[in-house]
């Protein structure tokens, strides 16, 4: 090797020496020798590998004894599958053979003995090959099981659209993928058993197709799969029918769709059904006008990457820098956009295909046409390279000497320096064609002092009194409200000298809070009082003397006012969330699109976005793994608070959300702790992946689906193994010693404060026993608690108490218990004066209201009152009507308590009413941050109704 990459030589030497010592590369020729030892230095995807798998290296060497075979993946592929006769034997089918020829291409690619433009090909039609193996296979295996769906062509397909650059056959050796699912039409398959719906047969091969490819597992992963591009993005369905895909896009289809779609190709298109999806999309696509509007959108989405450029910081970044592969991308799509609806020719996905048509037409001229692509295929190169270092998504150029050396000498330079040279001379070359046709926003950059806010400026900018500040606003605002700006802005002015701000914390300040200003006024157009109107200056201030030395945060509010607005939307409506952005900054971000902001996540999707979220963490960084949890709920739950304060979700959607969201992340927790425990003391014989013979109880308002903003979880953790039984690990510990301390780092992972503070808080004391119990209990144990020694107060804690993470038979076993113990027979006196003395002393201890204030929560009348007549006539009814205690929840019990003529029609009714105001008016009051207290002639109806009931029912005066 070359002596001018001393880092890369003895990395290289290194390698070679342990490859030696575990194969026989030392019999092979010196020419295959001198390439293996290039490929150990310039690659640890490929190091890695060969050293833990040496029977991967006659793969290799047969590609570099014979470099130009051209390999048919599909059929190599489908041979291979021919052999799979488990889901899980295709999952390890697909990841080998992705990495066999990974392999190969890297090693093509980095030896320089092949070219940028087949290894683009080589790794689309590889992809091509994995995907569709892994849809037929699945769709195969799903006709056996349910039977095949039928459509006027025949059987139908699940038609997958493959976006950027799959799309367009020229994909990064180590991408994402974006796919969009569609099927042609509604129906329903009939079979021996039962009719399933076509919407229902795509929905789950598409969930297993998205699992085949996306699923980390031993033998590593086939592709991180995007589905967000789909119609409606992450809120809308798995899979569409062609009907649905058709109405979408005509009557809601938005300009940045029309771009992606540009791109977009049907994988498996050997079908007529294909056809006639490519009808549906094409006039979508593809104007038949000239379609100069499409320049402004482009511009448009330029500038908000350049935001994102500069917001995330990502210096020498290849792909969405100037001059980067995205802006060849632009120039080459603009014209598609523009006149693809009158030239055929310019209706294909691929960019390089395009430039060239470009040239036919006499509209790029020859010369640019052979610069631009030499500079587009010089940056893919690199691209490329980068990636195969590692087998890592990334467009970042190398920081460490030793990339570097690897990067230069792929490209054929000297040194680094001199290959940054090259890049610098293609960037700018991109860059000037890109600004000639398309240019940046010619709004990005305009100044404040141009706006109609200038006023603003002045009051934020200049030494003024009060009074000349005042007399500023006087124009836009009342005197009143021109008084309280001065003194606020006076106030923050001295804040923000305290704080010490850095020079690019006081430009972007001089910009940002005159654009909050002009927010505010905006929105004090709605008749905000002078008290409310303080409070929400007093809130923003907070934020930005919070993140006033985090320049990258007051930088995104600068350059997007849409997320300025929402800001003060959302301070103005909630000091909860005001509080929740002041302490974690990195909520802004999600300022940046109200659309996604205003509806959260699915309530079955928290799970694969929680994963997805995890992905983009390296397994071993326990520390990010735990601060990536905290920040998606912090995340979610923002969303869930910002649909919630502007009415789009009701209360009952506000509990499900925060329920679904808690379990959700109670799995992940439970899942890491596992694994951790699984690496230092293996696992309990008889217990697997899949039943970990553990399982966790959710109690209060987790058990009853009824989480708040700041609810506790209640939880109680049993197992089912035998406690003398030991772990299989080199560290082997009895069942009973593992399930213990798997529980403490589960107590660990939720409770430890990070940077972005605790996951959750974790109440335990209705375990057996309570606090003097065991953290973790066997299920016998818990059993014979419940029927021996428990207080009827933890048998009410019981109605409410339901399994969140558990294998489903030992779910099924708990719930037998739980179900044996409600429905068991009791006194009834003695129930009666338990249930009630229990809820004397609650009052007594809790109870924050007086005769002017009502305690929403415990004072008589109100929520405790309501559940604990609840609990008392589950507890007394459960035993001849055993169907209520499927339920957890109070509204469905009070439903299940009137069908079986427990309680009255009107009670129920009076009682859910009152229930389902109290609870909306706790979840209000924890979003402006008060205590539960409220007027008491607000629920006079409400208490008096509750109170009626609860002294039929208990027979004594509250």
């Amino acid at each position: 090797m070359n002596t001018s990459f001393p880092i890369l030589n003895k990395t290289a030497d290194k390698y070679w020496l342990q490859l030696s010592e575990i194969s026989s590369v030392e019999t092979q020729p010196e020419g295959i020798k001198t390439q293996l030892k290039q490929l150990l230095g310039l690659s640890d995807f490929i190091r890695d590998t060969l050293l833990s798998d040496p029977l991967k290296l006659p793969a290799l060497l047969d590609t570099l004894e014979n470099p130009t075979l051209t390999i048919n993946y599909q059929a190599e592929l489908s041979e291979q599958l021919e052999k799979v006769s488990t889901e899980a034997e295709l999952l390890d089918c697909l990841r080998i053979f992705r990495k066999q020829h990974m392999v190969a291409i890297a090693a093509l690619d980095l030896l320089n003995l092949q070219s940028i433009e087949r290894s683009l090909k080589h790794t689309s039609e590889l992809a091509d090959a994995l995907i569709n193996g892994a849809y037929f296979w699945l769709y195969e295996n799903l006709c056996q099981r349910y039977g095949t769906p039928m459509g006027e062509f025949g059987p139908q397909p699940l038609l997958i659209l493959g976006m950027g650059k799959l799309g367009g056959k020229e994909l990064n050796f180590s991408s994402d993928i974006d796919l969009i699912f569609c099927y042609p039409s509604k129906g329903e398959i009939v079979n021996a058993k039962k009719t399933l719906e076509h919407q229902q047969f795509f929905s789950r091969l598409a969930q297993r197709l998205i699992h085949a490819l996306h699923h980390t597992n031993q033998q590593g992963q086939v592709f991180r799969v995007d589905m967000r591009l789909r119609p409606l993005g992450e809120s809308g369905p798995l899979v569409m029918h062609m009907a649905a895909f058709e109405d979408y896009y005509q009557e809601q289809g938005r300009e940045w769709e029309r771009y992606a779609m540009v791109k977009a190709r049907i994988l498996n298109d050997h079908s007529e059904y294909a056809e006639e999806l490519h009808n549906i999309l094409k006039p979508f696509i593809y104007r038949r006008y000239l379609d100069y509007s499409a320049i402004d959108s482009l511009r448009e989405m330029k500038s908000l990457i350049n935001q994102e450029v500069r917001r995330r910081g990502l210096t020498n970044n290849i792909k969405l820098g100037s001059g980067g592969i995205r802006e060849v991308e632009f120039i080459a799509q603009s014209f598609q956009l523009i006149k693809g609806g009158r030239e055929p020719r310019l209706q294909f996905p691929s960019i390089l295909y395009t430039l060239e048509q470009l040239t036919e037409l006499d509209l790029l001229p020859e010369n640019e046409y052979v610069h631009l692509r030499q500079s587009y295929l010089f940056l893919r190169k690199v691209e490329h390279c980068l990636q195969q270092f590692a087998d890592k998504q990334t467009q970042v150029l190398p920081d460490t000497p030793l990339d570097q050396e690897r990067l230069a000498k792929v490209m054929s330079c000297e040194d680094y320096s001199l290959l940054q040279q090259q890049l610098n001379e293609h960037s700018a070359w991109i860059n000037q064609q890109f600004q000639m046709l398309i240019g940046d926003n010619p709004n990005e950059n305009e100044t404040q002092e141009t706006t109609h806010i200038s006023g603003f400026v002045d009051a934020w900018k200049l030494d003024l009194t009060p009074q000349e500040i005042s007399d500023l606003f006087a124009q836009v605002a009342s005197h009143e409200t021109a008084e309280l700006l001065a003194k606020h802005i006076i106030e923050l002015k001295s804040q923000v000298v305290k704080k010490h701000p850095s020079p690019k914390a006081i430009v972007a300040l001089n910009t940002l809070v005159p654009q909050l200003l002009a927010n505010i006024i905006s929105l004090n157009q709605t008749n905000l009082d002078g008290s409310e109107l303080s409070i929400l200056l007093e809130r923003i201030a907070h934020i930005l003397l919070t993140v006033i030395r985090r320049t990258t945060y007051l930088q995104l509010l600068v350059e997007n006012q849409g997320a300025q607005h929402q800001l003060v939307r959302l301070c103005h409506a909630s000091p909860w969330i005001a509080e929740q952005i002041a302490k974690y900054p990195i909520l802004l971000d999600e300022l940046l699109n109200p659309v996604l902001l205003y509806h959260p996540t699915e309530l079955n999707d928290y799970p694969d976005e929680l994963r997805q979220s995890l992905l983009r963490v390296e397994p071993d960084d326990l520390e990010l793994q735990m601060e990536t949890l905290r920040q998606f709920k912090q995340i979610q739950q923002l969303k869930i608070a910002a649909a919630d304060v502007t009415g789009v979700l009701p209360i009952m959607k506000v509990s499900d959300h925060l329920t679904f969201l808690a379990e959700a992340i109670i799995r992940e927790v439970v899942n890491m702790a596992w694994d951790q425990m699984k690496e230092k003391y293996g696992i309990p014989e008889g217990s697997s992946e899949q039943d970990k013979k553990f399982a966790v109880i959710g109690y209060g308002k987790l058990g009853g689906i009824e989480l708040g903003y700041g609810s506790d979880l209640d939880l109680v953790f049993v197992h089912e193994c035998d406690s003398q039984t030991m772990t299989n690990g080199k560290k082997s510990i009895e069942a009973n010693q593992f399930y213990t301390k798997l529980a403490q780092r589960i107590m660990h992972l939720f409770m430890t404060k990070t940077p972005s503070g605790q996951l959750y808080e974790i109440d335990m004391r209705l375990r057996p026993s309570g606090n003097a119990g065991l953290l973790v209990c066997h299920v016998n144990g818990f059993e014979q608690y419940q029927l021996q020694e428990a207080w009827t107060w933890e048998h009410q804690a019981l109605v409410r108490a339901r399994v969140v993470i558990g294998s489903p038979d030992f779910t099924q076993r708990i719930e037998a218990i739980r179900r044996d113990i409600l429905c068991r027979s009791r006194d009834i006196n003695t129930l009666q004066q338990d249930v009630a003395n229990m809820r004397q002393k609650m009052r007594d201890h809790l109870n924050k209201g007086n005769e002017n204030w009502l305690d929403v929560k415990q004072d008589a009348g109100a929520m405790a009152d309501i559940e604990f007549l609840v609990q008392f006539w589950v507890l007394k009814n459960a035993q001849h009507f055993p169907k209520m205690v499927d339920w957890s929840d109070n509204i469905r019990l009070l439903e299940h308590l009137c069908i079986a003529n427990c309680i009255s029609a009107d009670d129920k009714t009076q009682l859910t009413e009152a229930y389902l105001d109290y609870r909306n008016r706790s979840h209000r009051l924890t979003l402006l941050e008060k205590d539960n207290l409220v007027d008491k002639s607000q629920y006079s109806e409400h208490q008096k109704n509750v109170k009626a009931i609860w002294d039929a029912t208990f027979n004594q005066p509250t």
